[in-house]
C-alpha cells in the first residue's frame, strides 16, 4: 500500500530542503517524523506537515494500514516559481541586484512494501 501527499509553493529555498529530505529518506514513518521534530531548520517544520499529511492519506485510504510498518519510500524536493522581491543587494561596479524568492515543491511517498510483492504474484 503507498500513499503520497504534495506540498506546493512552499516558501522556503529547494536547496535548503534537500538538506532536511536527505536526513529521512528510506527510514520508517515514526523515526522519521521524531529526527525532524528535532531538526533546528526551517524546512524541517515544512517536510514534517506534509509527512503527517501523507500518513493520515495512508490511514484514510487503508483503515487496516498498520503506522509501524510505514517508510519513506520516495521523497524529493522540486524547484517551484522564483520571484524577485523588490528589495537590492550591492553587486560589484555600482551595481544592484535584486533579491529572489524561492518555494518549493516536496513530494513524500510512503509504502509498507507489500504493494510490490503482491504485484510480482500476479505476474
Amino acid at each position: 500500500m503507498e500513499a503520497k501527499a504534495i506540498g506546493k509553493y512552499l516558501k522556503g529555498s529547494p536547496q535548503k530542503a534537500r538538506l532536511v529530505v536527505d536526513l529521512v529518506r528510506g527510514k520508517k514513518v515514526e523515526e522519521a517524523l521524531a529526527i525532524l521534530q528535532f531538526t533546528p531548520k526551517r524546512a524541517a517544520k515544512l517536510v514534517e506537515k506534509v509527512m503527517r499529511s501523507a500518513l493520515a492519506n495512508a490511514e484514510h485510504e487503508s483503515s487496516t494500514v498498520n503506522v509501524e510498518d510505514l517508510f519513506v519510500k520516495e521523497i524529493c524536493v522540486d524547484s517551484g516559481p522564483t520571484k524577485w522581491r523588490r528589495r537590492v543587494r550591492p553587486a560589484p561596479m555600482g551595481r544592484a541586484y535584486r533579491q529572489m524568492r524561492r518555494a518549493s515543491h516536496i513530494t513524500v511517498r510512503l509504502s509498507d512494501g507489500k504493494d510490490s510483492v503482491e504485484k510480482e504474484k500476479e505476474e
